[in-house]
């Protein structure tokens, strides 16, 4: 796969622009609006983008529902295959890349993570773990659900392909009714919990997102959260079982991971990335973590 030194952040306008430059044919499939929301079927949008796609950050949230064949997509440090009735979700902030060339049909919704306001209450957007890097990107609905899914998304591309935007309560609707059926049948990963004592335990997981390539310190995302440093310890050591500092270092190898297997950044250039000015103290930290060097782990990704 060919690489790029950073990763660009695209939101749907200019990601179309850099990788599916014809506007006439975009213009048949596409309508005004599109870094809000966009609905096509996969067929019709794999067909535009006539190059691979490199390690890039998403700005909204993307999910792929697949009818037919399969995709391939790298979506963080995973690489996966979703065959009929499968989705994935690169949820807004995370890395994905992928190469042209699958034979599949399916629908592909694109949508802000702002789209859901006033529509989806917080007891509601915690169920959507899969829309949170820290969440479990694939989800493997059974057979009713799917179709279930499948009739909510042909009925919002049903409306967005006749009426746009023009009445995005619509939308709005149908699309939460898709997300919540994916809800019932979500797996989350092992370290993710759904407890209703975890909002701030979620608000500091997302955070992360955000802001771990420069804030490293409990204190500092305390702050952000409008709380004190040790109501953010207990809170956390409560939920998961582990201390802040623990997440804290497990975004930073996530995203240390992120970095070196989907770009070509020098180790010392991934550690500056990430907010460390000494790479060796990088290095030890990679290590004691992973229990090898980043370098050696690059090979083996390589190699993989």
């Amino acid at each position: 796969m060919a690489r790029e030194s950073r990763i660009k952040e695209y939101n749907s306008q200019s990601f179309t622009a850099r990788f599916m430059p014809d506007p006439t044919a975009l213009g048949e499939i596409l309508r005004p609006g599109i870094t809000t929301f966009f609905i096509v079927r996969v067929e019709d949008m794999y067909k535009l983008v006539k190059t691979q796609v490199p390690p890039s950050r998403a700005a909204g949230h993307s999910c792929l529902f697949i009818t037919e064949g399969k995709a391939r997509m790298k979506v963080g440090s995973g690489n996966y295959t979703i065959h009929k009735n499968e989705m994935l979700f690169v949820p807004a902030g995370q890395v994905f890349s992928f190469a042209p060339g699958d034979k599949n049909k399916g629908y592909l919704c694109n949508f802000h993570p702002d789209a859901l306001i006033g529509m989806a209450d917080a007891g509601a957007m915690r169920r959507f773990g899969f829309l949170h890097v820290w969440g479990n990107p694939r989800v493997t609905p059974d057979r009713e659900t799917a179709r279930h899914i499948r009739n909510l998304f042909q009925r919002i591309l049903q409306d967005y392909t006749r009426n746009g935007l023009s009445d995005p309560t619509i939308i709005q609707s149908y699309l939460l009714a898709a997300l919540s059926e994916v809800a019932r049948v979500y797996k989350p990963l092992p370290q993710e919990s759904h407890d209703a004592a975890v909002t701030i335990t979620n608000r500091f997981k997302q955070l992360l997102v955000t802001s771990i390539r420069f804030r490293h310190d409990v204190a500092g995302y305390a702050d952000e959260l409008s709380i004190t440093p040790n109501h953010l310890a207990k809170t956390v050591k409560a939920v998961t079982g582990e201390a802040p500092t623990y997440w804290i270092d497990e975004a930073i190898i996530r995203e240390a991971k992120v970095l070196l297997s989907q770009s070509d950044m020098p180790v010392n250039a991934v550690a500056a990335e990430i907010g460390f000015d000494d790479p060796s103290y990088f290095t030890r930290l990679f290590k004691r973590h992973m229990g090898i060097t980043p370098s050696t782990f690059r090979k083996k990704i390589e190699k993989s």
